[in-house]
């Protein structure tokens, strides 16, 4: 699998996606309530904070010339920590037929891999629901790896 860099090109591709994992995650909180009924309300907003967002990176998710999902990072620092400088998963979509093949680790291991080229000190995962795979199953939890 490859980390592929989206462009402004890739919006309504990566709007969809934002909203199917948004959809999905709607019925766990209602701080998840959508705002939009359709994806193609939010693809200008996912161009600006997304794609040419000074802080964040999205990837489309590819298999074998196939795109499979997306994932949205974003870098940052906490300048008042020995181990400031971090990349967190801020969004991790994979398509509703492409799921439990693996595709959702191979990203964050993808993600790993451009932590440490980036230089960054260590990479966040946070979930805010019981709806989370893969994740310990209580309500926000967050993974930090650390080199």
């Amino acid at each position: 699998m490859d980390l592929v860099e989206a462009t402004r090109d890739d919006a309504e591709l990566l709007a969809e996606y934002w909203f199917q994992l948004a959809s999905e995650m709607e019925p766990y909180s209602e701080l998840n309530e959508l705002a939009h009924d359709d994806p193609a309300d939010v693809v200008e907003g996912i161009a600006q904070h997304h794609v040419d967002g000074d802080d964040t990176t999205a990837f489309l998710l590819e298999v074998d010339g196939r795109t499979v999902g997306s994932v949205l990072v974003r870098e940052g620092e906490h300048p008042s920590r020995a181990l400031d400088r971090y990349l967190q998963i801020v969004d991790l979509f994979v398509e509703q037929g492409h799921r439990s093949r693996g595709y959702g680790t191979a990203a964050i291991e993808c993600v790993e891999r451009l932590a440490r080229e980036r230089g960054v000190d260590y990479l966040e995962v946070s979930c805010d629901t019981d709806g989370c795979r893969r994740l310990p199953s209580r309500p926000h939890a967050v993974v930090r790896s650390i080199w």
